[in-house]
């Protein structure tokens, strides 16, 4: 009986599938020996033993945790639990990115807001210590806030899919605190949004306070929907007066949180096209 040759797919000498072509050579190789049929193609199993064993050479894209970003994708991105932080401008954009990231990265979205609320309401030990401060009416110490936090990152959903802090730290101290904690991000993605334009974003913005969800009269409106419309909040510090206020505590706080995070960080242009910078910065988180 002649040999059979067995060719060795070109597949796996490209940049592309070289892991799959690589395992189907070695199946088919197994069974040719097993038959009896020695020759594979012009090359040998030894040859292709030592393609296995040179994988880790082959360029990223073939390997399985490679990331191709897409134009227009909206699938999520598979990749080793990542670890961001999204800082901003009160009304720089950070919630509606949020919401991108969160889709195409599929991890966990995390403002401090929420996880203290859900400590406050699961009645922990640091729950009870921030409701102690709430119900006075005072500023929960970052202790505890770096206490919670910690908790809500140290559970099972954020350790498998990555996790998402929604503008925190916000202060030098409480990204001091961080760092002490032992928790650290992969990338940290910064928004800067001219003054002018965040005072028109924040005057013109409404909340829905049954769905969460913010709007803009103006960028954004809500549903015309009579009974949406009635229910919409627009806060107290919503203001002008307020808002220049809240930026220039931001601008204070942002340039003691940029240092501990140097080499990790972004800035974007937070102003134009949203799925424009969307792509951007999951182009960067990717990287």
């Amino acid at each position: 009986m002649k040999p059979t040759k067995i060719p060795v797919p070109p597949s796996c000498r490209q940049r592309r599938g070289g892991t799959m072509a690589l395992t189907l050579a070695l199946f088919m190789a197994s069974i040719a020996m097993a038959s009896g049929f020695i020759s594979v193609g012009s090359t040998s199993l030894s040859n292709i033993l030592e393609l296995r064993k040179d994988q880790s050479k082959f360029p990223d894209s073939c390997s399985s945790k490679s990331l191709r970003l897409r134009g227009g994708s909206s699938s999520t991105l598979a990749m080793a639990a990542p670890r961001i932080i999204i800082s901003g401008a009160p009304a720089s954009g950070k919630g509606t990115q949020c919401e991108y990231i969160v889709e195409k990265f599929g991890v966990v979205h995390i403002s401090t807001g929420d996880a203290l609320r859900a400590q406050v309401q699961a009645g922990t030990e640091l729950g009870k210590m921030a409701k102690g401060f709430m119900d006075k009416g005072a500023l929960v110490p970052d202790d505890v806030i770096i206490g919670i936090v910690k908790d809500r990152l140290a559970e099972q959903d954020c350790k498998d899919k990555g996790w998402l802090l929604d503008g925190f730290p916000r202060t030098g101290v409480q990204a001091d605190a961080m760092e002490k904690a032992g928790i650290k991000a992969d990338k940290f993605v910064l928004l800067n949004v001219p003054d002018n334009v965040l005072i028109e974003r924040c005057v013109g913005r409404r909340t829905d306070p049954v769905t969460g969800k913010i709007y803009h009269m103006k960028f954004n409106p809500p549903p015309n929907d009579p009974e949406v419309l009635a229910r919409l909040v627009h806060r107290s510090d919503d203001t002008e007066e307020a808002m220049v206020k809240r930026i220039e505590q931001y601008k204070k706080n942002v340039d003691a949180i940029k240092g501990y995070y140097k080499g990790i960080t972004h800035e974007f242009d937070g102003v134009g096209d949203k799925h424009d910078l969307a792509s951007k910065i999951a182009k960067f988180i990717a990287e």
